[in-house]
């Protein structure tokens, strides 16, 4: 992404040392709550619409964002108008802590979940898409809340900075090409308009078309409007959150199953592909690399698990098929609903729904995992190394669409790739000092790094999450941040240097 602010400049129109902005960060941080003030008072109409006696916690939760809000904005009062890239990193990464602290809120004045850790976990599981939950009695909730975990997923799902640089002209093009490279996740930022601003409105506009349409279908196979919603917003942004304890197998539905696996393909490809589309460009989605493997993987994981449904577990065809292609899609795209327990399938397709998490979906979509792209890369690297082992003296380039991918950018892959399995292990490890199974120990791992929201034995497809330690769940809220923001923007955070002045 061209276009930063070089660090000199920024140093000499601030006439100061430090390489951080914190006027401007906090005013950014104190807009960007006020976004999050008018999603709690959705939540207040919702509450009494239905005639729920729990608006009140809603409008009160609303009530201390905005006072915090306000403050932070008094307190970045006369803050320069321009950010830097490190400014940028600061307002990703606080942005979505500040939310979930905010947005536990309801849960707790509610009495909806039984403790802080529980709250801020849910909370972030919503904002992260995640999709995992620690609440048992999911179908006794009422619609309000209900509705504001629905709707976590759906702001969180192309991003909350996003989705404020699209709504808002609080910040200058300076400030949305910063916020926009520190949040976005991916291989590549795919610029589709010069102005960022726009972009942000064309992508919304297609997120906006795919969620009409899907509620729209919802509707139409029998589900009620707010359920329609509510799931809609949750197989769109890959969240996986539902308004039913038993998940999308409550309805019995094979239309609603088809519909909700086809949008989550839909979701878990890159966004910017349809804005082609939208310009006629209809053959750019089937030639892109990326989108062929995506789906060439679904189905090859999808017939993996299907045949062994058939041959060991007595499905029948179209029901193994069915079956096997949600579970596969939901984890392929980070999504975590749930039709079957998978608990119960061959061990064998244990492994693949494993990778299928790893995996994750495509650069430019709201999945998680380590994203298609960056698997492509590093195959076709690995390809290539092989052959050079052959010919030494060829001169070999690594392409993706035609086009040769820079060394910077294969080597970046590398180091994600090796980054994101260390903190797998690091994790893995902490849940087996926790006491958690070794099976249970790596798949919630894999699944909050991933935003995946589906994991394996005590935490399979058939249970909640509630029995994690409270440190667990505090454990899991960093992974799902780490996942969500693909780590370095959060660990950057960390880092001494970022700290200092030149």
């Amino acid at each position: 992404m061209e276009g930063y602010i070089s660090d000199s400049l920024y140093v000499n129109n601030r006439k100061r040392n430090s390489l951080i902005n914190r006027r401007i960060i906090l005013r950014v941080l104190g807009v960007l709550l006020l976004v999050e003030v008018c999603m709690l008072l959705a939540c207040v109409g919702v509450a009494w619409g239905y005639g729920e006696s729990d608006g009140w916690a809603f409008l009160l939760s609303a009530g201390i964002t905005a006072l915090a809000a306000t403050l932070l904005i008094l307190a970045g009062r006369g803050a320069e108008r321009r950010m830097s890239k490190r400014d940028g990193y600061c307002v990703a990464a606080l942005t979505w802590v500040l939310f979930s602290l905010f947005g536990m809120l309801p849960f707790i004045l509610s009495q909806s979940v039984p403790t802080v850790g529980a709250a801020f976990f849910e909370t972030m599981s919503g904002f992260t898409t995640t999709g995992a939950t620690i609440m048992d009695d999911i179908d006794t909730q009422s619609h309000a809340i209900l509705f504001w975990r629905s709707l976590t997923h759906w702001i969180g799902g192309l991003g909350i900075v996003f989705f404020a640089i699209a709504i808002l002209p609080a910040f200058s093009d300076g400030s949305n090409l910063q916020l926009f490279s520190a949040e976005a996740v991916g291989v590549t930022h795919d610029k589709i308009h010069p102005k960022v601003s726009t972009m942000a409105r064309w992508l919304w506009t297609i997120y906006l078309i795919l969620t009409v349409s899907e509620t729209i279908l919802l509707r139409l196979g029998g589900m009620g409007w707010f359920d329609s919603v509510c799931h809609t917003f949750a197989t769109v942004a890959t969240g996986g959150f539902s308004t039913k304890q038993a998940s999308v197998a409550y309805w019995n539905s094979p239309y609603i199953e088809y519909v909700i696996a086809i949008f989550m393909v839909l979701s878990g490809v890159n966004f910017s592909l349809y804005f082609s589309c939208l310009k006629g460009r209809f053959g750019k989605i089937w030639r892109d690399e990326e989108t062929r493997w995506f789906l060439a993987s679904i189905l090859v994981l999808t017939l993996g698990c299907a045949i062994p449904l058939v041959l060991s577990n007595g499905y029948g065809v179209e029901e193994a098929f069915r079956k096997a292609f949600f579970q596969v899609v939901t984890l392929h795209t980070s999504t975590g609903f749930g039709t079957d327990d998978y608990m119960l399938w061959p061990s064998f397709t244990w492994m693949l729904l494993t990778f299928a998490m790893l995996a994750g979906g495509c650069t430019g979509s709201t999945s998680g995992g380590i994203k298609n792209l960056r698997l492509l890369i590093m195959s076709r690297g690995i390809r290539n190394h092989f052959r050079k082992l052959l010919h030494p003296n060829a001169v070999m380039q690594i392409r993706v669409n035609r086009q040769a991918v820079p060394g910077n950018v294969v080597l970046t892959v590398a180091i994600f790739i090796c980054l994101y399995l260390a903190c797998i292990l690091v994790g893995w490890t902490l849940f087996l000092l926790m006491g958690e199974g070794f099976l249970e120990s790596f798949s919630l791992t894999v699944s909050c790094m991933g935003n995946a929201g589906l994991a394996m034995g005590d935490y399979g497809p058939a249970y909640s999450w509630s029995a994690l330690p409270e440190a667990g769940k505090w454990l899991c809220s960093f992974l799902m941040l780490l996942g969500r923001l693909e780590m370095f923007a959060v660990m950057l955070m960390f880092y001494s240097a970022f700290w200092k002045s030149r």
